[in-house]
């Protein structure tokens, strides 16, 4: 019997050692069996084919067994011991599981947790552990000078930034913004010219909480479980002098009617634990938000001894300085951003794309001297709106956006490739009344056949009673697309006399204050601002022309709303004129 009760134990041993990892010729070697006997068990037991759960089960038992026969155990015994009970424990709850039992077997809380009523959701909320994880999403995407914005942060109240196209400066003060309110940092106050530019932060910030924690935040403004609220405000912000928070003002270089707005943006952080925030592109030194730039509004009404003189050169702003007036100021031009980690930019490609004055606006951060265009930034300034809030009757997200009201559309093709602007046009109700620009659009690198069929698609929106296209090289072949489903399309074939009409009419309408945009549309502005007058080759006729950039084509924006505008008589209605809308309407 004894002999037998060894053979079982050896052969218990074998098994252990196999499901440890020993091969059968090292098990035989060690336990001093022949081979071909290991083998056997090995084939009798079905050591390969045991459940894993049965194989830990035997494997501890076999090693509490052998704790629980040692005299004068330690500490360190005692402890394997109760982590094996418990291990032993847990296996016993899997066969439960494994045998049509529930999630309760796995795990005894879960009964507990089923007993208790269901916590609902709060909305938008974000704990403490997952703002964390925001804080560390956001601090791992950052370039080397978009941690100066965020190191300047907690170092500054007020931060001023001029910087180039395309940096990711609104992507990054979103999720800026949306971490430091997750933490308890308070309210943030997104201003901009509409609010439709100040809910590019709202989509920046919803996609960041969603894609980093799957939680979708809802709202208009958005306000976190923790108190936080997250306001997005157009120009009709004038009216909100209650809300109080840290403030970030959008594209302020472009913003009509600035210092109104400034000082409402002072006012809503005007305690000391809110911040200031101002991130503008450059447009003309003649907007009224340059001498904030500059330091020369801090020096009005000042004695002279008070006075201060800043430099705000790119050299000595680039790494960011404390200038007197207690702003901390920096330039960021495109080729900071490329040495600042910014790999999102081919700055030899750019420099063959833009030209010299382009580049230097656009990428470089220096202001345009519009003294030399034909359309003055104060005259079209007057006509940048919110049009969420001041276009009641435009849906732009409605199947119908402006219903049955009548829309004249304009079509500008490229020069030198194949792009082209459109923009879509609301003519006035009444005689001397504004015109809006409801949609434009700009497409690159499309064929002609594929450009009439978008402005098909964008036609079949609206009650269109004009289309205007120019049909010099490429633009012909659109017109005679679009003339198959439109017949009455005008054909605007360009020489010095048509583009001078179209230029003075545009001239009438605008200094009349007879044109509206949504003030978000800066690329309208920057396209008309870009028209300069000049005379042909030949020196002999005046004319109009605009350098290409990526940024506002040929002037293509501002000559797609000329051609719209075509229908509309110099001079608007009067006797000798009828007006397109009697004759088309």
């Amino acid at each position: 019997m004894e002999a037998e009760a060894d053979d079982t134990q050896e052969r218990h041993r074998a098994k252990l050692m196999y499901w440890r990892g020993y091969p059968v010729a090292e098990i035989a070697r060690q336990l001093d069996r022949p081979h071909s006997t290991v083998q056997s068990w090995k084939r009798r037991d079905d050591w390969d084919g045991t459940p894993v759960i049965q194989r830990v089960e035997s494997s501890v038992e076999a090693r509490l067994a052998q704790l629980i026969a040692r005299e004068d155990k330690g500490e360190s015994e005692l402890r394997e011991i109760d982590t094996l009970l418990k291990s032993m424990e847990r296996a016993a709850r899997i066969r439960r599981y494994e045998s049509g039992g529930n999630e309760a077997d796995l795990n005894p809380k879960v009964k507990n947790r089923n007993r208790a009523p269901k916590r609902k959701p709060r909305k938008n909320e974000i704990t403490d552990d997952q703002a964390e994880q925001l804080r560390a999403a956001f601090e791992e995407s950052l370039f080397d000078y978009q941690r100066r914005w965020l190191e300047a942060k907690g170092e500054h109240r007020i931060r001023n930034i001029l910087k180039s196209r395309q940096i990711g400066a609104t992507w990054y003060f979103a999720r800026e913004a949306i971490t430091d309110a997750a933490e308890g940092g308070g309210n943030q106050i997104f201003l901009s010219a509409s609010k439709a530019q100040a809910h590019v932060f709202r989509g920046y910030i919803v996609q960041m909480v969603w894609d980093v924690l799957g939680v979708e935040l809802k709202g208009d403004p958005i306000t976190l479980s923790n108190g936080a609220t997250l306001y997005f405000l157009g120009t009709n912000a004038r009216t909100a002098q209650s809300y109080h928070g840290h403030v970030y003002m959008d594209e302020y270089f472009w913003i009509p009617r600035f210092q109104e707005l400034r000082k409402v943006a002072s006012g809503m952080a005007m305690h000391k634990q809110w911040r200031q925030t101002y991130i503008s592109t450059p447009s003309a030194m003649t907007h009224e938000a340059y001498p904030f730039w500059s330091g020369e509004h801090f020096n009005r009404g000042r004695r002279q001894d008070e006075r201060i003189e800043l430099d705000v050169s790119h050299d000595a702003l680039a790494g960011g300085r404390l200038c007197e007036d207690g702003q901390w100021r920096q330039v960021v031009t495109v080729e900071d951003a490329i040495a600042g980690g910014c790999d999102l930019f081919d700055l030899e490609q750019l420099k063959l794309e833009y030209s010299d004055a382009e580049y230097r606006n656009l990428l470089m951060c220096e202001f345009i001297d519009d003294t030399a265009s034909v359309f003055r930034l104060d005259r079209i300034q007057a006509g940048m709106v919110d049009s969420w809030a001041e276009w009641s009757d435009f849906k732009p997200l409605a199947p119908r956006p402006l219903g049955e009201r009548p829309v004249w559309i304009g079509y500008d093709p490229s020069r030198t490739r194949d792009d082209a602007a459109v923009a879509v046009v609301a003519p006035p109700v009444a005689e001397g009344g504004k015109f809006r620009v409801l949609e434009r659009h700009s497409w690159s690198s499309m064929p002609f056949h594929a450009q009439a069929d978008a402005l098909k698609r964008i036609a079949g929106r609206y009650n269109v009673q004009h289309i205007g296209i120019d049909t010099t090289g490429i633009g012909y072949g659109v017109y005679d697309l679009v003339k198959q489903w439109f017949p009455a399309v005008r054909a605007i074939s360009y020489s010095p006399q048509v583009k001078t009409r179209l230029v003075l009419r545009a001239l009438e309408i605008i200094d009349g204050g007879r044109l509206e945009f949504d003030a978000g549309a800066r690329d309208i502005a920057g396209a008309f601002m870009s028209i300069r007058q000049t005379t042909t080759g030949s020196g002999g006729q005046v004319t109009y022309q605009a350098s290409r950039s990526e940024e506002h084509g040929h002037g293509d924006l501002a000559w797609a709303v000329m051609h719209a505008l075509e229908p509309e008589p110099m001079g608007g209605k009067n006797h000798q004129n009828t007006g397109f809308m009697e004759i088309y309407g």
